[in-house]
Parts: C-alpha cells; sequence; structure tokens
C-alpha cells in the first residue's frame, strides 16, 4: 500500500518498533482518544525503514508519526500528542 510510504497519507501512519516505549506510549494515546491510525512495523517492513530513514535524514526513529495534514511527530512527547489534538 503506497500510503504507508507517503508523506501525505490519507490517514495518521505510525511507524514503530516492538521493544520501543515511546511507541507503546503513543499507541496508547491513539486508542485511548479512540483516534484511528495504521501501525507499521519497521522491523518487518524494509520499505517503511528506508520511507522513515529519508523523512528522519539517516535515523530510524520510533515512533515516526506521518499525519494527513503533512505534518510529522518523531518520539513525540505525551504533550506533544496532546498539542497536536487540541
Amino acid at each position: 500500500m503506497d500510503d504507508l510510504y507517503n508523506s501525505l497519507p490519507s490517514q495518521i501512519v505510525m511507524y514503530t518498533t516492538d521493544f520501543c516505549s515511546d511507541c507503546r506510549r503513543a499507541k496508547g494515546f491513539f486508542e485511548e482518544h479512540q483516534i484511528p491510525f495504521l501501525q507499521v512495523h519497521i522491523e518487518t517492513d524494509p520499505r517503511a525503514v528506508q520511507f522513515i530513514s529519508e523523512i528522519n535524514h539517516g535515523y530510524r526513529s520510533v515512533p515516526t508519526i506521518v499525519f494527513p495534514d503533512g505534518s510529522i511527530l518523531v518520539e513525540p512527547s505525551p504533550k506533544d500528542l496532546e498539542a497536536k489534538f487540541s
């Protein structure tokens, strides 16, 4: 699905790993607030690794969250997520 590797996805896309505590926290935020999102595990998706490396200037930072408005949050704090949706 090309929507997963696009800086203007049709819905929120979060690039994540299983071992990332920040990823679990962001996922919990979306679930708690009933905000739909797609989760892409970079450990099993080489194309996702390439995409987030490009948008993060060579870094594989997770979570990287891409929004339909073209904005991106990388390793957001709880305050960053709250601000995005306030």
